[in-house]
């Protein structure tokens, strides 16, 4: 599929994906459930070092764009990568990243 043949709210669709990816925090939440496949926010904030609250908040955003969903399992909610499409977008930035 081309970019051409995708309908107007298509393409904003796409461009408010790629706008909620585009931080570097996000980036690294994507690459760590890249990784793992499903982790909780404990998991999440822990990995990266960051305060759960600031973790909490990226993920909303995530989850807010069809980025990532979640899936409770008992007492804890899980976090996951909805498309796996998206995994060879964070292949491709980890690439052009090292390029540099």
């Amino acid at each position: 599929m081309s970019f051409t043949n995708l309908e107007p709210e298509q393409l904003v669709y796409a461009s408010e994906m790629l706008k909620a990816m585009a931080h570097p925090l996000r980036i690294a939440i994507l690459k760590e459930l890249e990784k793992k496949q499903k982790m909780t926010v404990t998991e999440i904030f822990e990995a990266l070092q960051i305060p759960q609250a600031v973790a909490s908040h990226h993920l909303g955003i995530l989850k807010n764009k069809g980025i990532v969903a979640s899936k409770r399992e008992g007492k804890n909610i899980y976090y996951f990568i909805r498309l796996q499409q998206l995994n060879q977008m964070l292949d491709c930035i980890s690439r052009c990243a090292c390029q540099s």
